[in-house]
């Protein structure tokens, strides 16, 4: 990694070879690999709520809803809800599915992302079209963010037992089931 040293106190800050470097930040290279996918979606995620917000746009332009309004048509009302109801979620999205992919898996918490995302864009289309058509999608997004919260859950739980109990519970079980399975045959 190589970072241009202008003063020599910046010497310190000079990462080893086993580091890569954004700007003056350093992460531990094995970390940058395993937030890659959850980067991708990230990134695929905010570029959605900007089709969102672009959709709403051209709809106070198609109906003449001047802002600061959000009454009018009741096409334009659903747009509005539907990028409304996205973007109220997305917080909540970002959140649990870096923390499972942090504290559980990465990949699992990328497929769940883009499965999520996928079920937010059926949903806004669907709810453009008719009301009754976002509920479908909205079920399916739904259950994909529990599954998030989930691993979420059993990923902080399993590493605050392993950092502040010392007992690795997955190896643990993972013990058990092998030697029931010895056991058995």
């Amino acid at each position: 990694c190589t970072l241009p040293v202008y003063h020599s106190f910046l010497a310190a800050f000079i990462p080893s070879p086993q580091f890569r470097c954004i700007s003056l930040t350093c992460c531990p290279a094995e970390m940058l690999d395993k937030a890659v996918g959850l980067g991708a979606v990230t990134v695929l995620g905010v570029l959605e709520q900007a089709y969102f917000s672009l959709q709403v746009i051209y709809a106070r332009r198609k109906y003449k809803v001047s802002p600061p309004t959000t009454s009018g048509p009741a096409g334009f009302e659903r747009i509005f809800r539907a990028q409304a109801n996205c973007s109220e979620y997305f917080p909540i999205f970002i959140t649990v599915m870096w923390t499972s992919g942090v504290f559980f898996s990465q990949g699992l918490s990328s497929v769940c992302g883009l499965l999520y995302l996928y079920g937010r864009l059926r949903y806004f289309w669907g709810y453009a079209e008719s009301a009754e058509g976002r509920l479908a999608p909205l079920y399916f997004s739904a259950q994909v963010l529990w599954v998030l919260i989930g691993f979420s859950a059993v990923g902080v739980f399993l590493s605050f037992c392993q950092v502040y109990l010392d007992v690795d519970l997955l190896q643990e079980f993972c013990s058990l089931c092998f030697s029931q399975l010895l056991l058995w045959y």
